[in-house]
């Protein structure tokens, strides 16, 4: 999908995205903890989204969260409210972010290269923004380890696609590996469809 259609696509799905947010926190939010409870001083947030991640970073840090849809900002904004948190929020392109190099001490992103037109691209804009001594952090899902459910992603991957733009079946390391990424932690859980990332910017990975 193209960015337009994926601001279509999120235009028309904010709201039951929204809705559902208290079942994807069950799922992933321990996930989401353990990479983003512990990140510091300035913190963007790429493709926030309704603003689940919010909850999970520390109220000290200073948040910026970008999103390319202006209806799934408008939830991220309630989240804020809600939370009774400060932080601003910019629509952006994720493969284009329009921040100076080394301009945050950390960068997080949950279930968002799935989206991206171009994931390595986004991955690589991560990296640029992030200063050398800070820390990129991801949570992100993709196929199973299991066989049997494996079969029923890839059985229903381009009616998932169709429907939300999102890559269902898609490879995380791989694409994290391509973005040419140092690695210094990677986990898995939920059968092998969530991985997380720990990954130090600025170090050459020899690919």
């Amino acid at each position: 999908m193209s960015i337009s259609d994926i601001k279509a696509s999120y235009a028309e799905y904010a709201d039951w995205i929204h809705r559902f947010e208290r079942l994807d926190r069950l799922v992933t939010g321990r996930h989401r903890r353990d990479r983003f409870g512990d990140v510091n001083g300035e913190v963007l947030d790429v493709a926030c989204g309704t603003g689940t991640n919010f909850r999970y970073l520390p109220e000290a840090v200073e948040l910026v969260g970008i999103d390319i849809s202006p209806e799934m900002l408008t939830k991220a904004e309630a989240t804020l409210t809600d939370l009774g948190r400060n932080g601003t929020l910019r629509e952006m392109d994720a493969q284009d972010l329009a921040f100076p190099d080394d301009s945050f001490d950390a960068v997080i992103s949950a279930l968002s290269t799935c989206t991206f037109p171009d994931p390595v691209a986004a991955l690589r804009e991560m990296e640029r923004v992030c200063k050398p001594e800070g820390t990129i952090r991801l949570v992100e899902h993709g196929r199973s380890d299991v066989e049997l459910v494996a079969r029923y992603q890839e059985w229903r991957a381009d009616a998932h696609y169709a429907k939300t733009g999102c890559r269902w079946t898609q490879e995380p390391r791989e694409i994290v590996t391509e973005a040419g990424l140092s690695v210094r932690d990677v986990r898995t859980g939920l059968a092998g469809m969530i991985t997380t990332f720990e990954i130090t910017p600025g170090e050459d990975t020899g690919t």
